[in-house]
């Protein structure tokens, strides 16, 4: 008999965008995620890598060659963005229930008090 557990859907990979439910172990680090695949993949890159070469650019887009190819992946980067976001106004409304003032959330952001409310407290 197999017993199957049902995980709730808590984050996505930021690397592959697989759920946390579709994968085995996701990492979680300062607002984002990585899988065990994608962990594995970057392990074979790095023992991989060559000794000697120019530098591969860190934006992905810089080694895309048509139009086709970046727009493939803009919405998966807009997904990755999106999800960034909800962890950072989830960390601010944390800071705010802990005692931290609106002037204090923007300084951590080198913005003005008004500002960081403005980005972060949900109202108009």
């Amino acid at each position: 008999m197999t017993v199957t557990t049902q995980r709730r859907h808590l984050a996505d990979c930021s690397f592959c965008f697989k759920s946390n439910t579709e994968v085995e172990t996701l990492v979680s680090g300062p607002g984002v995620f990585i899988c065990d695949a994608c962990v594995a993949l970057c392990q074979l890159i790095i023992q991989n890598k060559p000794s000697s070469g120019p530098p591969v650019p860190l934006s992905p887009f810089e080694n895309m060659g048509s139009v086709d190819e970046v727009l493939r992946d803009l919405p998966q980067v807009a997904r990755a963005g999106a999800q960034m976001e909800r962890y950072l106004t989830s960390g601010v409304r944390r800071a705010r229930e802990l005692g931290a003032s609106w002037a204090r959330v923007g300084e951590a952001f080198g913005m003005t008090r008004q500002s960081a409310w403005e980005r972060f407290s949900g109202e108009e």
